[in-house]
């Protein structure tokens, strides 16, 4: 009979600068954020006695004299050039309602799908007959999607990202994170929007499970995730089992290595 113990360790503790990505100013509700006047209140602030106050628990941002705060937990809101992941809710007339993790439900115009084989045409009357056969509602074919914080996906130039395991991932600036086999022959090669029914192989799944557990954990010690995160954490994780990535003590010790990694990169 197969027995598991678990005994308490001390562990080394990491140093203070260890898992800091980027020095931000953090506030939280009721904190003075400056005492200048000279800049102008953004979304999360109030002035209150001359002074400039936080009214959200957050990370301070500032754009040229606008002093805003970002809440760490918050709906997305969208802004221009955001890579955005989404699952069709309902099919109405020639538009797809999409959840987005927004406060409301995004709008997909058929007009703006791209059709099979990369047809470039006007959308006739057959096209909208056929949408619920292009993007039915809460359909998940053939990957596995991860619903994190929006603060916690690093903006970067791309988002998309062939990593080396064999799988894809596309960590959406809303918190919706698409893991996927890395297809044969990529989309924009073949022309157009095509859905993938294959059978996904036995690797190919053991793969998507060990980054979908990998991003889990990553989330739960707040690390920021990026492709170079994701890389670090899948590869210290594989000497252990899929399953056991979620035990609280190998998600400290992958973390702990994932960090190290990171901050050594950094210099």
């Amino acid at each position: 009979m197969a027995m598991e113990m678990r005994l308490p360790v001390a562990r080394k503790p990491l140093s203070e600068s260890v898992g800091r990505d980027t020095k931000k100013h953090l506030v939280v509700p009721g904190d003075t954020i400056t005492t200048d006047t000279g800049f102008m209140r953004g979304h999360g602030t109030y002035m209150g006695e001359e002074k400039l106050i936080a009214s959200v628990a957050g990370s301070v941002e500032r754009v040229n004299k606008l002093i805003c705060v970002k809440a760490l937990k918050t709906r997305y809101n969208g802004e221009v050039g955001d890579i955005v992941v989404g699952r069709i809710t309902e099919v109405q007339q020639k538009r797809w309602k999409v959840e987005t993790n927004s406060r409301l439900d995004s709008v997909l115009l058929l007009s703006s799908m791209n059709l099979p084989g990369g047809e470039l045409r006007r959308r006739s009357a057959e096209d909208e007959l056929a949408m619920r056969g292009f993007l039915q509602e809460v359909d998940l074919i053939s990957g596995v999607l991860v619903q994190v914080s929006p603060s916690l996906v690093k903006r970067q130039k791309t988002h998309f990202h062939d990593l080396p395991c064999g799988a894809s991932v596309i960590l959406g600036n809303n918190g919706f994170i698409w893991i996927y086999p890395t297809p044969e022959h990529k989309e924009e090669d073949a022309g157009g929007f095509t859905a993938n029914l294959e059978p996904v192989s036995l690797a190919d799944r053991e793969v998507i499970s060990r980054l979908r557990n990998c991003i889990v954990l990553l989330v739960t010690q707040r690390v920021m995730l990026y492709d170079t995160s994701i890389l670090y954490c899948y590869e210290a994780s594989l000497p252990h089992q899929i399953k056991d990535l979620l035990k609280p003590e190998i998600m400290e010790e992958v973390v702990m290595e994932t960090r190290q990694r990171l901050l050594e990169q950094e210099g």
